[in-house]
């Protein structure tokens, strides 16, 4: 019983993955559409392209640690 709480748990866990995906191609795709408008700014907004990705990567990271924590603790 105990087992199949952590299975459900970590599951719930890692959709928090999925979401970061979403994330990601948002603010690339916001990356391509600025850059179409405006080429002369390809520096400054690929510095804040990188920096969404970070953060959006970063909850993903985040998210599969509690959904490892979850798993194998206790």
């Amino acid at each position: 019983m105990v087992e199949a709480g952590k299975l459900i748990g970590a599951g719930a866990a890692a959709i928090g993955v999925a979401g970061s995906g979403v994330g990601i191609g948002i603010v690339f795709a916001a990356l391509i559409n600025a850059y179409s408008r405006n080429p002369s700014l390809k520096a400054s907004l690929f510095g804040y392209a990188v920096l969404g990705f970070a953060l959006s990567e970063a909850v993903a990271l985040f998210a599969l640690m509690v959904s490892f924590l979850i798993l194998y603790t206790f």
